[in-house]
């Protein structure tokens, strides 16, 4: 018998939303019934679209008896609060990622929803793509050997996309490590078996106008002495797509005529309209909001990645798998996606009606979280910085 849908209620409409939606619209196992926003144009239009209900605080949205799991994607700073008060209704988890900004927080996460035996999922990271998760089972089958080096790699303009404030402050979760380096070291540990032993790193705030790490270059040493380089820029005017087929993050080809256009859409509306103002319009609900285009034949992705085993090096791509063997090279597809990002509803679906333990728990997440808070205190510090709260894979 097909179990009923999981009933969905959203904790803020912004940009992570937006990304969320095709996947909560076209994934047939969860529902949308509620919504939290503060913005009243948000709230209209998520209940002009589902026919659901919507509240003006994430409290009511938790006492809404219809929402059986909260997608929780407000700021970060607020992440820790707001899976307490989900846990104290009663309510499953899916958190985006960051899970939150201190290591504090995400025990008060862990205890909480243990607490009220409630499950908890942290995502989307892009750990969840399949050609990431096809790539671990790549590694897990043995044919490849043991994972020996790893190296990852990002160049985009993520810092000049509009910001709210709090988003260019480092202290209330802004610039790159909690934004973007969460997806490339979870992706990092899923692949190299989770458990990290010391990280060594240097960041870049280059630029006065926007104060927060927009770069960073970190070095992973793993217990079972794998290592990993991870390289991203915010500031780039290189993209690193371009080593994909020019196929973006989300899994759609790129219009070569929209080179530089975050900069020139920033440089054109700073004087004009407030920056935060300019990306809540650019947010559901929003005068300049746009949904997202029918899906790409592609799988999503966070950059070039290159895993280096005993046996071959392994290459995902939005497409499928190279693997570059002894005296061979050659290329396992992965059909294209049904609905983007299914591999979220897969884990929520087997952890929640499946009783399954999930991969991306909280215990995971915050070994994902001291990885990146490591990046921060090696370059202010300038020394390497051991690792306490890893977990591997199955918990292990």
């Amino acid at each position: 018998m097909t179990p009923s849908p999981l009933r969905i209620g959203v904790a803020g409409l912004g940009r992570a939303f937006t990304l969320m939606l095709p996947t909560f619209t076209r994934d047939q196992r969860v529902r949308l019934v509620a919504a939290a926003d503060p913005l009243p144009a948000a709230r209209r239009q998520f209940e002009s679209d589902f026919g659901a209900s919507s509240h003006a605080t994430v409290e009511a949205l938790c006492a809404d008896p219809a929402v059986q799991v909260l997608y929780i994607a407000t700021p970060h700073q607020f992440h820790a609060d707001h899976v307490a008060l989900a846990a104290a209704h009663g309510k499953h988890v899916l958190v985006e990622k960051p899970m939150a900004i201190t290591l504090a927080q995400c025990t008060a996460m862990i205890e909480a929803t243990r607490s009220a035996g409630v499950h908890m999922l942290v995502g989307h990271s892009h750990s969840f793509n399949a050609p990431v998760l096809h790539t671990r089972a790549l590694i897990a089958s043995g044919r490849f050997g043991a994972v020996r080096m790893m190296t990852a790699m990002n160049y985009t303009d993520f810092l000049y996309r509009p910001r709210r404030p709090e988003e260019l402050d480092t202290a209330a979760g802004g610039g790159v490590i909690h934004s973007q380096a969460t997806h490339q070291i979870d992706i990092l540990r899923l692949l190299g078996g989770g458990k990290v032993r010391s990280v060594f790193a240097h960041t870049g705030a280059w630029d006065p106008a926007r104060p927060t790490e927009g770069a960073y270059q970190a070095l992973l040493e793993f217990e079972d002495g794998a290592m990993a380089s991870a390289t991203y820029s915010g500031y780039a005017h290189y993209d690193s797509d371009a080593q994909l087929g020019d196929i973006g993050e989300l899994g759609r080809h790129k219009d070569p005529a929209d080179y530089g256009a975050a900069r020139k859409r920033l440089a054109d509306t700073a004087h004009a309209m407030q920056e935060s103002r300019l990306k809540a319009e650019r947010n559901y609900g929003g005068s300049l909001y746009q949904p997202a285009p029918a899906l790409d034949a592609h799988h999503q992705h966070f950059g070039p990645l290159l895993v280096s085993c005993d046996k071959a090096d392994l290459r995902p791509t939005p497409t499928g798998i190279e693997i570059w063997e002894d005296t061979q090279r050659r290329f396992e597809p992965l059909p294209a996606p049904r609905v983007p990002r299914s591999e979220v509803i897969d884990e929520l679906i087997d952890t929640i009606v499946r009783g399954r333990p999930p991969v991306h728990d909280g215990a995971w997440a915050r070994a994902t979280t001291e990885v990146c808070l490591a990046i921060l205190a090696s370059a202010r510090d300038r020394t390497p910085q051991q690792m306490h709260l890893q977990t591997g894979l199955g918990g292990n």
